[in-house]
């Protein structure tokens, strides 16, 4: 085994930033001080064991981690606070114009999730069934987040710069400094998430002094909750914000396939929302992979290839509430500022409730993850009492565990398996023109390809059929969105997504800094080719239309495969 640099010691923080400098190379960055007086801190041990897996694991990202070398499998850890900066565009190599470090601390504990006494579980409710009494304790605690000063990391700026710290490349990647940390469009999407809304609810619970207190979910994916909940919009609440797209205000209903023009309809909008939540919930998602997004891990690159949900209405969603005003669709259409607008908190409530949904439709298939890289990953975050502490993946599993749970709504997207438009008879004759296209392609126009469907192995009967549209390569600052269709006649694939030949989507919420990454998705293919009735045609043809930055998407390959 090739021998490993020792940790940096746990030692005073000016030493250890200086250190720091001489070891790496780096300059330090020197973050605001909180005073932290908490009992039953624990101090990282100063000699930790050597092991390659569990050396990040045991001495956590703040302690001395980041000058390693990138291991295999090594699952990603909490992020060294010291490393936090300002960001830059690493297109144009310019500091960011937004600084979103946390406040720093130098005691970290691992965190362990409380008993909770059934009189003390939080039910989140659906925002469009609260009462005026539940409103009236949601904007106090909102406005009691608001008063705490700029510096607590409880504050609602502070907290809103948890995600845009996470989320815009500010972090080097523990144990790869020449990566950078990113939770997004990756297997952390949920569980990460998951624990920021777990805080961010009982830092609101604690002011209010209720610790039943429990955050509402925007229940976009059912028609009598897709319009924005009603006590966002009123001006002088604490839940109110003007950076908002003006033309999406009640009673309009949310666009679930939101691309770069808006529609109004809910004759059109509301069967299409619920054709494409069956999808990303039921049709597409015979894999964990498919739903949670692609395997990230100690080296690897940002961006591997997002789940069904965060690339489809999550996205969407982001971009059709943020402000086309704005410079780069804030608050909600971009990363760094999305967690600014209060509705975000309900959004991705609503997401982390589809999660829980899913699990308990997968019967007895897999429901997570049993990879030791997903499930020891670890984050760090602020918690109610300030603080700092370090969680992972798999104490996130069960929500009810972790003391709470979800109003129970109908989900009226199960009956909405799409039917088909097209006969297989007229398609071999349709695909007699396609060209051939050489990858890779820029997807400024529509593109048509027909793809061969390799044979199954013997004894892989049951592994799924998916489509895979890889090297997809965008601009992180753009808000980009392509969709795919198969067998479809149509030259021009129209607006008419509930229908059987539509596989799926891409979409990305825009970044502040600006870079190049490579992605990819995946799409299940058995219940499309059922309904189709091509289960025993050699190929399929594949359409890609561009849909929101065509210009800006590459498209490295189109292929099949069973997984």
């Amino acid at each position: 085994m090739a021998s490993l640099p020792l940790p940096l010691p746990t030692i005073p923080s000016h030493s250890h930033l200086s250190l720091r400098r001489k070891l790496t190379g780096k300059p330090p960055h020197i973050p605001s001080r909180l005073t932290c007086n908490a009992e039953n801190i624990e101090k990282t041990p100063q000699h930790p064991k050597l092991d390659r897996r569990n050396l990040l694991l045991n001495i956590g990202g703040l302690y001395g981690a980041t000058n390693l070398m990138p291991a295999s499998a090594t699952p990603i850890s909490s992020p060294d606070l010291s490393t936090c900066s300002q960001g830059t565009n690493l297109n144009t190599q310019q500091p960011l114009d937004v600084n979103c470090c946390p406040p720093f601390s130098d005691k970290i504990i691992d965190y362990k999730l409380p008993h909770t006494h059934h009189h003390h579980r939080r039910l989140r409710p659906a925002a469009h069934l609260v009462d005026k009494a539940y409103i009236a304790k949601y904007e106090k605690a909102i406005a009691l987040m608001k008063a705490l000063p700029d510096d607590d990391p409880r504050s609602f700026m502070q907290q809103a710069n948890v995600h845009c710290a996470y989320c815009n490349l500010t972090y080097d990647q523990p144990g790869d400094e020449s990566e950078k940390l990113q939770i997004h469009n990756c297997w952390h999407f949920f569980p990460w998430h998951r624990w920021y809304l777990y805080f961010y609810e009982r830092i609101l619970g604690k002011l209010i002094d209720d610790p039943t207190f429990a955050i509402p979910f925007w229940n976009w994916d059912n028609p009598d909750g897709m319009a924005i909940p009603a006590m966002f919009v009123k001006e002088n609440s604490p839940l109110y914000d003007e950076r908002r797209d003006q033309t999406h205000l009640p009673p309009t209903p949310a666009d679930l396939l939101f691309s770069s023009t808006s529609k109004t309809d809910p004759n059109i909008i509301i069967p299409t929302n619920l054709t494409e939540m069956y999808g990303e919930m039921v049709r597409n998602v015979s894999n964990v992979e498919d739903f949670y997004g692609a395997k990230y891990v100690v080296g690897t690159a940002p961006d591997p290839g997002p789940g069904s949900v965060e690339r489809g209405s999550h996205t969407a969603l982001h971009a059709w509430v943020g402000d086309p005003r704005s410079p780069a669709g804030e608050d909600m259409g971009n990363f760094y500022s999305t967690a600014r607008d209060p509705i975000f908190y309900s959004h991705h409530a609503n997401v982390d409730r589809l999660w829980s949904v899913w699990r308990g439709l997968r019967g007895h298939r897999p429901k997570e993850f049993e990879d030791k890289d997903w499930l020891e990953a670890s984050f760090v975050f602020y918690d109610e009492n300030a603080q700092l502490v370090r969680v992972k993946v798999k104490d996130t599993l069960e929500d009810k565990e972790m003391g709470f749970s979800y109003q129970k709504v109908d989900l009226p997207w199960l009956e909405k398996r799409p039917k088909a438009r097209w006969r297989r008879s007229k398609i071999a004759s349709k695909a007699v023109g396609v060209s051939n296209v050489v990858f890779p392609v820029k997807l400024d126009k529509v593109v048509r390809v027909l793809v061969e469907r390799p044979k199954r192995k013997k004894g892989k009967e049951e592994e799924e059929e998916l489509l895979v549209i890889e090297g997809i390569e965008v601009d992180t600052a753009k808000f980009v969105r392509f969709e795919v269709f198969v067998n479809d006649e149509d030259d021009e694939p129209g607006e008419v997504r509930e229908r059987a030949e539509y596989a799926g989507g891409y979409s990305q919420v825009p970044h502040k800094n600006s870079t190049k990454v490579r992605s990819k998705i995946r799409l299940g293919l058995r219940e499309l080719l059922e309904d189709l009735d091509v289960e025993d045609d050699d190929k399929i043809l594949v359409t890609l239309v561009p849909r929101a930055g065509g210009e800006d998407i590459t498209i490295g390959g189109v292929k099949i495969i069973y997984a």
